[in-house]
């Protein structure tokens, strides 16, 4: 198998704050491959308000990849309006023709132009940067890729100038989304904001970790580190407000209509067995909830530093003063975008196992707005 198996063979490490050091992270093999993916003119989607949209597109991408690798473990990470991850060579096949699949189905479903990429990871060395990853384990049930190295942010890059492109598949069908959904209320902020904070190196990234060290402390100062995500998990309601959304992934095969009445039924039995604490053989409902907690990916490395707090306005003023200093000396490039909730994107590939995923973004706009900040500084 080579350097196929190289990332399952990583140990998760649960220190978030550690993730700073270089020396945590492991270079990919120059073999595997880079998939990366985002929608064209996202800041547009969310202000007409499709933000849920958005966010549903970008897990779809995680979805369907998971799906396709057949529970293999391999690093990925979620951006709010798209997503990126790494395959080994023996899954490049699989990893175009699911990404080719997703652009016509998006187009398709939602009335949104997804672009996607697959890059060798030889050829963003060639061109001068890296590509580190570590597993991070917020719970025992899951863990999440960190990245490093710039290679991400190159390849993103390189995907919106048209290179490497993955062309969309010339006829429509579904992509294989079991497990996608959306079903949770959005989280009210309980501290007076949610904050969504990208952090990038500047010209002097020679101070960067130590800057996302003093971010991660003052962050950590908040109750429960700023995780926006209640313990006891979120709230639910009948019908869940991301019910049509989750209709699209049901399959192009039957017509909407049917999909959402038949969501309907399946969300109606969830929502009882929630509502009323029905314990159904090893499936305990107020533990998956509490697992949503645990499970969340509310702060992560991508080429930089990403988080989503629950933050009292002492704090982000806080992290603002910290953040324009670093700025000013050429340290970072930051942007921060505030609203008063966050929403989740669930994939759950089964509901008995402890390794749910959840992605926590703002719900007005979050990396998407906070990333626009950073184009446009």
């Amino acid at each position: 198998m080579g350097h196929d198996n190289f990332y399952e063979t990583l140990v998760p490490d649960p220190h978030f704050a550690g993730l700073t050091r270089r020396d945590r992270f492991v270079p990919l093999p120059d073999d595997w491959l880079v998939g990366t993916t985002d929608i064209v003119n996202s800041t547009s989607e969310i202000a007409a308000g499709r933000y849920k949209a958005v966010n549903m597109v970008g897990a779809s991408v995680i979805s369907a990849m998971m799906n396709g690798m057949k529970g293999r473990a391999f690093p990925y990470v979620f951006g709010g309006d798209g997503a990126s991850f790494a395959v080994p060579p023996d899954q490049a096949g699989m990893a175009r023709e699911t990404l080719a699949v997703l652009r016509r189905w998006v187009g398709a479903e939602f009335d949104m132009a997804l672009r996607a990429a697959l890059v060798p990871v030889a050829d963003i060395r060639a061109a001068g940067h890296d590509v580190r990853v570590v597993r991070y384990a917020p719970s025992d049930g899951i863990d999440y890729a960190m990245f490093d190295g710039g290679g991400l942010s190159w390849a993103e890059a390189q995907m919106k100038s048209g290179a490497w492109e993955v062309a969309e598949a010339e006829h429509l069908t579904s992509p294989d989304l079991d497990g996608l959904s959306c079903r949770w209320n959005n989280l009210q902020s309980q501290n007076g904001v949610i904050v969504s904070l990208v952090v990038l190196p500047g010209a002097r990234a020679d101070g960067f970790a130590a800057l996302a060290d003093r971010i991660i402390a003052i962050s950590e100062g908040l109750d429960r580190g700023g995780h926006p995500v209640p313990t006891r998990g979120p709230d639910l309601q009948y019908p869940p407000p991301g019910l049509a959304l989750e209709a699209h992934t049901m399959g192009v095969e039957q017509p909407f209509w049917l999909r959402k009445l038949l969501l309907r039924g399946r969300t109606l039995v969830s929502y009882l067995i929630f509502r009323l604490g029905i314990r159904l053989g090893s499936f305990d409902p107020a533990h998956y909830r509490a697992g949503i907690n645990r499970n969340a990916d509310f702060r992560k490395f991508d080429d930089g530093l990403k988080m989503t707090l629950d933050c009292d306005p002492a704090t982000r003023d806080r992290l603002v003063a910290e953040l324009d200093a670093a700025q000013t000396a050429g340290v970072i490039r930051y942007g921060l975008h505030e609203q008063k909730e966050a929403l989740v994107t669930c994939i759950v590939p089964s509901a008995v196992r402890e390794d749910h995923v959840h992605f926590v973004d703002g719900a007005a706009g979050g990396y998407t707005m906070a990333a626009a900040q950073l184009k446009a500084g």
